[in-house]
């Protein structure tokens, strides 16, 4: 079940801009995060370790390695040709302006990149990396700033040691568009003690500052985390995959339509999750939401009177 028929979805729109498919590839480069080095904290987030999510976050290859074995394994499963460099794993804007150009300068010029996807903490994006970013933006390259922002609850984000507050996010998002950057909003559902109404407060905040992108997520116990040690202790209970889908469904429909969304569930490794067991594999939940959506009548905006239509895109291909 295609569920860019319902969904917004970042594949699909890039096929309609482009003509053609374009996929991201992750990117590990060696950079830390404020809320690990002192600088914020210690430890990270208390559900982070980033082995689990980020394909590249075990070692650090050479950036043309990597985007090499990324694009051949994307062009194997999904045909695109095209690539959007994901700079990934940890706070890809913490470091000296100089590195982070000569970095993402070495990503934009390989053969077939045609943009940048920067994920990063909303708290360590100064003036001098929001221009920089322009400066691509403006010389014709696709840029999207990724802000891991998880919740809009200031007690949930110092909860799991997040190290910056909703304050930040409104502050550096509303500066980003204002310069004409596009932001993706990382949101995680079932944080500890979040229900489906804190989710829905946090995604009405978000929309209200302003967003062009989201990315859902749901949380999960890794190892190697304090997250694991307080599921062990019985402090903490994830969501069930049935409870994660409906959660989904209801932000979905509550998204206007424009809003792109890069990701609807998050996965973790056999090695690395501990609980819970459905966060191995993401088609059934996508899957899963597209059904239950169909089965509805269903799609991204519908409870806001503004449901989705796919299109057509220039070539007459539907996306």
């Amino acid at each position: 079940m295609d569920i860019s028929f319902y969904v917004n979805t970042l594949g699909q729109s890039l096929l309609a801009q482009y003509g053609q498919r374009v996929h991201k590839v992750a990117l590990n480069v060696g950079f830390t995060c404020p809320n690990r080095d002192g600088s914020k904290g210690t430890g990270g987030c208390t559900f982070c370790n980033n082995a689990s999510f980020s394909p590249e976050a075990r070692l650090t290859r050479p950036l043309a390695e990597q985007l090499a074995s990324g694009g051949r394994a994307v062009h194997k499963i999904t045909g695109a040709r095209k690539l959007i460099a994901y700079f990934q794993a940890y706070t890809n804007t913490y470091a000296d302006i100089e590195r982070l150009r000569l970095l993402y300068e070495e990503a934009l010029e390989y053969p077939d990149v045609i943009g940048l996807s920067i994920g990063t903490r909303p708290d360590c994006v100064p003036q001098e990396v929001l221009d920089l970013l322009c400066e691509f933006q403006q010389k014709g390259h696709d840029i999207w700033l990724e802000l891991g922002l998880q919740s809009a609850f200031n007690d949930t984000l110092k909860r799991v040691n997040r190290g910056h507050g909703l304050e930040e996010y409104a502050e550096t998002a509303q500066k980003a568009r204002a310069m004409g950057l596009k932001v993706c909003t990382h949101l995680i559902l079932g944080l500890p003690n979040e229900s489906l109404t804190h989710a829905q407060i946090t995604l009405s905040t978000v929309l209200g500052l302003g967003t062009d992108g989201l990315k859902l997520h749901p949380l999960h116990v890794v190892k190697a985390t304090k997250l694991a040690h307080e599921w062990r202790l019985g402090q903490y209970e994830p969501l069930t995959q049935e409870d994660y889908i409906e959660q989904c469904i209801d932000l979905i429909t509550h998204t206007p339509p424009d809003i792109v969304f890069h990701r609807l569930t998050g996965t973790a490794p056999p090695d690395m999750l501990i609980t819970p067991a459905w966060c191995q594999h993401k088609w059934p939940v996508i899957n899963g939401i597209a059904k239950r959506l169909a089965e509805r009548g269903l799609s991204q905006g519908s409870a806001l009177g503004q449901p989705w239509h796919k299109r057509s895109n220039h070539l007459g291909i539907a996306v």
